[in-house]
């Protein structure tokens, strides 16, 4: 996969850390008694969604401060956060984005897919930061307007990709006809393989 700047507005490390933004927002809609119900994402709760993403911010900021870290998710992925949710995330927070800040977007590192650049190496961490962010806002019954310029750079960088790498377990599963009356948000989610119209069965305080 190479990154066409000339295909997109935003650059991957903008999305990455307008992402971090996102995810921020959407994590301090959950309360204290939030993060054990379902989310779209079938078998994870709202703490195993943010357990996923917050564990590949910190190996990326690792990666990206020259250390060689081993990618070690836990299971299930909720199993990652230690004390409080939204203090764990906010600990997160600053050193991702100085990592991502001050990368350089030509340099080549190892990565568990192999040897890329770093704007390769962001693009899909860039994008599933707003995916995520959806999902956890969905869990409490609200929404995310994803920007467009985020939904140009996902689908300028993944829309090229055979189906047969996008569409599995590890990346998207296959996508989900929209309602007729959908945003440009809930025709991106549908394209992840999401319901957009998600909500938990039951929404309790």
């Amino acid at each position: 996969m190479q990154w066409n700047s000339c295909q997109m507005r935003w650059s991957p490390d903008t999305v990455f850390i307008e992402g971090l933004g996102y995810v921020s927002d959407s994590v301090a809609q959950l309360g204290d008694s939030h993060w054990q119900r379902p989310s779209p994402c079938e078998g994870w709760t709202a703490l195993d969604i943010l357990g996923h993403v917050g564990t590949a911010v910190g190996f990326g900021t690792r990666l990206l401060s020259g250390e060689h870290p081993v990618w070690s998710p836990r299971e299930p992925p909720g199993a990652a956060v230690v004390g409080d949710p939204r203090s764990w995330w906010d600990g997160l927070v600053p050193s991702a984005r100085q990592a991502v800040a001050d990368a350089d977007l030509t340099m080549m590192v190892e990565s568990p897919a192999g040897r890329r650049s770093v704007a390769d190496g962001l693009s899909f961490p860039a994008l599933d930061l707003f995916i995520h962010a959806w999902d956890l806002v969905r869990c409490v019954g609200g929404d995310v307007s994803i920007p467009s310029e985020a939904i140009e750079f996902g689908r300028a960088v993944f829309g090229p990709i055979p189906v047969e790498q996008m569409r599995s377990r590890q990346v998207f599963g296959d996508p989900v006809t929209a309602p007729r009356d959908a945003t440009d948000s809930e025709i991106f989610i549908a394209w992840t393989g999401r319901d957009p119209r998600w909500t938990p069965s039951a929404i309790e305080d």
